[in-house]
């Protein structure tokens, strides 16, 4: 019985220890990511223009 007290008690705090660091990737409604399309205009070899499109996050 006591093995198994030992066993439940180890096996509780494992599942607590990793529950805690999933919980810091949340955003909360301060703290939300400002994302914005930047545009880049660039041109190719033959001289043609490239408009790339990149995602900014902030």
């Amino acid at each position: 019985m006591r093995k198994f007290v030992l066993t439940a008690a180890i096996a509780a705090i494992t599942a607590v220890s990793f529950a805690a660091p999933s919980q810091a990737g949340y955003y909360s409604e301060d703290c939300q990511p400002y994302c914005f399309i930047k545009k880049v205009k660039t041109y190719d070899y033959y001289g043609n223009v490239v408009i790339k499109k990149i995602r900014v996050c902030e």
